[in-house]
Formats: structure tokens, sequence, C-alpha cells
């Protein structure tokens, strides 16, 4: 059952992102096969699980991102976690005005084909189990079909605009 709530005004888009930058989250890379068979991928920074059984997760696009049509539209997905040291790989995913698959990109093609980047502190397969559009981004929900482990370092991390590495506390 979905609801939409609107009975208060919306603080400001300025507000909410300034606001919102002060919460710290784990950058992933989703990528696919468009219907053509070319690798796609997107960054992102709404990456989340949302249940155990069945295992589900989720992650955000923007609908006007270009690589946004052939998510919506691919049979799988790879969800890329990636490590603390790959911050130049999720921002070469974030523009359109390069080959995000060219060099110096590290990938291999995975089950079914899919991108698998190398590096990452772990891969997941999911198959798409419901799209939704909120705003001005989709909200993807992935039945997670295949998982693996990787890379052994800390995870890379989105806050304040800047991309960091995760530092323990003693």
């Amino acid at each position: 059952m979905t609801r939409t709530l609107t009975r208060h005004p919306p603080v400001s888009t300025r507000r909410f992102r300034r606001t919102i930058a002060k919460h710290a989250s784990g950058v992933v890379v989703v990528t696919a096969r468009d219907a053509h068979g070319h690798p796609i991928g997107q960054t992102a920074t709404s990456f989340s699980s949302v249940s155990l059984d069945p295992p589900l997760v989720s992650f955000c696009i923007e609908r006007s991102s270009p690589a946004w049509p052939g998510l919506a539209e691919a049979e799988l997905l790879a969800v890329n976690l990636l490590a603390g040291h790959q911050a130049p790989i999720a921002t070469r995913f974030t523009r359109d005005d390069v080959d995000r698959f060219g060099v110096p990109t590290a990938w291999r093609p995975g089950p079914g084909g899919v991108p698998l980047l190398e590096e990452v502190t772990a891969h997941l397969l999911a198959v798409p189990h419901s799209v939704t559009e909120i705003g001005d981004h989709c909200l993807m929900v992935g039945l997670v079909i295949g998982a693996r482990t990787g890379h052994g370092g800390t995870p890379l991390l989105y806050h304040h605009g800047r991309f960091g590495r995760f530092i323990p506390h003693p």
C-alpha cells in the first residue's frame, strides 16, 4: 500500500540539500546491459538493504540520468559496492562526457554479461522487483539473486558533497 501525505509545505530545495549533506552514505555503482547489449552504469548514494526475507535492496536514480532508461528496462543488475580508494570511479559514473566503461575503468562481464567493477568491496546481482517514480528520482527495489564479497578494504562514503573513507572508531 502506498499513500502520499501532503498536508505540510516542503522545506526549500536549498535547505534540504544543505541538511541532508550532513548524512554520510555508502557509494555504489549500479550496472547493467542496455537493450542493445552495451554496458551502462550510474553512481548512487541512496543504496539500502530493504528486507532479509526475501533479500531486497533499493537505490534511487535521477530520472534525467542518461543511464536510467537502460537500468529501468534491464532484466539483471549488478550493485557494485565501492571501496574507499574508488572515488575516481564514483565520479566517472556520474559524468556524461566520458565512456564510463573505458580506460581506466577496470571491469569484467559477470553472469548474464552484467558488468562487474573490479576492486569493489562486494557485488550484488539483482533482478528488478519494483520501480516507483518519486519526485525527480525513481526508486528501484531489486531482488538479490547473487552476492559476493570482494576487496577487503573499507567502503567509500559520500558526505557533505565529497567522497571519503571510513575510519573505524577505536
